[in-house]
């Protein structure tokens, strides 16, 4: 079977491109289905992103003050450690777990959701002729609805980080903000991670997708082993990495300036953005980026490996592998 007469589900332990007819067939459809998706999809995120929360920490004062980190993440995570102590590289964690729980819960679930919800309504002939189209309509969405969820919480870690002294974690941060700036001080970062998120899960399925698609090409995945099938994945997971975070690292350095402090009075979001944009420019854009490609490749990676040894476990293993690709 060739490649283009076949539309994979999303690749969860490495082995390649599977059926969506198979896949339905295999573990069933419906709300019960979709929220072990949804759990797997939470529980994989919520955890790396809660592993590198120290990585987080510096990424973030790098972006909001780059004078401050000059020399890079190592020397960034010394920096913190001395000045503030070992605590201070978790700060976020509470709003960083809660957030990527919902944000990963969306984003996996929905997407094998919306991917299904495609292929049922244009045919399975049309998908596969179109499945680069299906990947980024599909992950699109997903994120969309996922952002909506995450942007409260990562705008009480963002003023955590840049003010420690704000709150004493998630509850008190959420409700300070709340209270002190409402619905637009928790909100005031959507636009900058729409922009950083979408791009940013487009691109990690789509470079995933092609990465097990050349890794596989010149090997006979039926004689492979599980760790071998395990490493192709992971290699893939940070390619894809690696192509996400250049791909949003603009608007991630954007929503941490707009979180760092409360807006003046009178200035709106697009009159905030378009400053910050100005003062920027494309160097600054792209302050921590060496953190940030150290944060996402590696936690692209485990997402993949987690997330399909998760769905395993709840029973909704990936249907029938395509093995003649």
């Amino acid at each position: 079977m060739s490649s283009s007469s076949q539309l994979s589900s999303l690749p969860s332990t490495g082995y390649g491109h599977q059926r969506v007819a198979g896949a339905r067939e295999q573990t069933g459809s419906g709300i019960g289905v979709y929220s072990r998706y949804a759990v797997a999809g939470g529980i994989c995120c919520s955890f790396t992103h809660a592993v590198l929360t120290p990585i987080d920490v510096v990424k973030t004062r790098m972006q909001l003050n780059p004078l401050l980190h000059r020399q890079g993440i190592w020397s960034g995570l010394r920096q913190v450690t001395v000045q503030d102590g070992v605590a201070a590289l978790a700060t976020g964690f509470g709003p960083t777990v809660t957030g990527y729980f919902l944000q990963g819960a969306c984003k996996f679930g929905g997407y094998e959701f919306f991917k299904q919800l495609t292929v049922d309504a244009i045919g399975h002939d049309a998908a596969s002729r179109n499945r680069n189209a299906v990947y980024l309509t599909s992950s699109a969405m997903a994120e969309f609805f996922g952002v909506l969820l995450l942007c409260p919480f990562e705008a009480v870690r963002i003023r955590l980080v840049s003010q420690p002294t704000f709150a004493r974690g998630l509850a008190d941060g959420l409700g300070k903000m709340a209270l002190q700036e409402g619905v637009n001080g928790l909100y005031s970062g959507l636009g900058p991670i729409l922009l950083k998120q979408i791009p940013y899960t487009m691109a990690t399925f789509v470079v995933y997708e092609k990465a097990i698609d050349l890794a596989y090409q010149s090997l006979d995945r039926s004689k492979l082993s599980t760790a071998a099938h395990t490493g192709i994945n992971l290699g893939s997971g940070l390619l894809a990495g690696v192509a996400a975070a250049l791909v949003s690292q603009p608007a991630d350095t954007m929503l941490s300036q707009i979180n760092k402090t409360q807006a003046q009075s009178g200035e709106g979001t697009i009159r905030r953005l378009f400053n910050i944009a100005s003062t920027l420019g494309i160097r600054g854009s792209y302050a921590g980026i060496r953190a940030r490609l150290v944060m996402v490749s590696g936690m692209t990676a485990g997402q993949f490996a987690i997330y399909g040894d998760i769905k395993r476990m709840l029973g909704v293993a990936p249907g029938t592998v395509d093995t003649n690709h």
